[in-house]
């Protein structure tokens, strides 16, 4: 690929009448220094910089994109070490650690879990996900809950694709920690891609895919004026 400098980027998200620009599909810790010359820009041009990342970096990277970092998705992929050792190579505990640093920070984070059957299916590790997420992080975080799709993957094609009933099953356990706001990926129409508000359940944000059907702006519900939690 030609290289494409910093300065063209956020000129083009400005063109393009961007709010943010987000920085995934390959891992942003791959190219940080690129990633932190956009961001810094950005900033300063009134963009807001969005991370997706699987959040295995070190603390020398997070002190640097802090600063102008405004929101990060993190995949927590498993709460087991030996998924981490055997199928990423790399560890879960960093991965931990860095989510309750950011969250310190104030940086907007929200989760997905990618739902694997057999290898990150079960309900054990799932409920001690949730429950890590609303104790150690905060109950208003966002929990993203994805199904796997062997047809798009790329070493795990021989596995099955998840089910809808242990999304829905996922989906519970994340309720009984006391999660407010809970999401299934990769179900097209379904409501559970919908915002409600926690305190009356209110629909507050309608979605269809990739796109907003019904959204009450101002940040608050308009039934109950509970605050959403929301970042624009």
């Amino acid at each position: 690929m030609d290289f494409v400098e910093p300065e063209k980027i956020v000129a083009e998200a400005i063109g393009n009448g961007c709010k943010s620009i987000s920085y995934t599909y390959i891992e942003p810790t791959i190219f940080t220094e690129y990633a932190l010359d956009i961001m810094k820009l950005a900033r300063e041009n009134g963009l807001k910089n969005v991370w997706v990342s699987n959040g295995f970096m070190s603390n020398q990277c997070l002190d640097a994109i802090i600063p102008y970092l405004d929101a990060i998705n993190v995949d927590l992929k498993s709460m087991d070490n030996e998924f981490y050792k055997n199928n990423c190579d790399s560890r879960l505990k960093p991965v931990l650690d860095n989510l309750k640093i950011i969250k310190q920070a104030g940086v907007h984070l929200e989760i997905t879990t990618l739902i694997i059957p057999t290898l990150s299916d079960d309900e054990e590790m799932l409920k001690r996900a949730a429950e890590f997420i609303a104790s150690e992080l905060d109950a208003d975080t966002p929990w993203h809950l994805s199904k796997f799709s062997s047809a798009i993957s790329w070493k795990l094609k021989d596995y099955a694709d998840t089910s809808d009933g242990i999304i829905y099953r996922a989906y519970e356990i994340g309720k009984d920690a006391g999660l407010k706001y809970i999401y299934v990926g990769n179900m097209p129409g379904d409501q559970k891609e919908n915002t409600y508000c926690p305190k009356c359940r209110e629909l507050v944000i309608g979605r269809l895919n990739y796109h907003i059907e019904r959204y009450d702006s101002g940040g608050r519900c308009p039934n109950c004026d509970k605050s959403l939690d929301i970042v624009d």
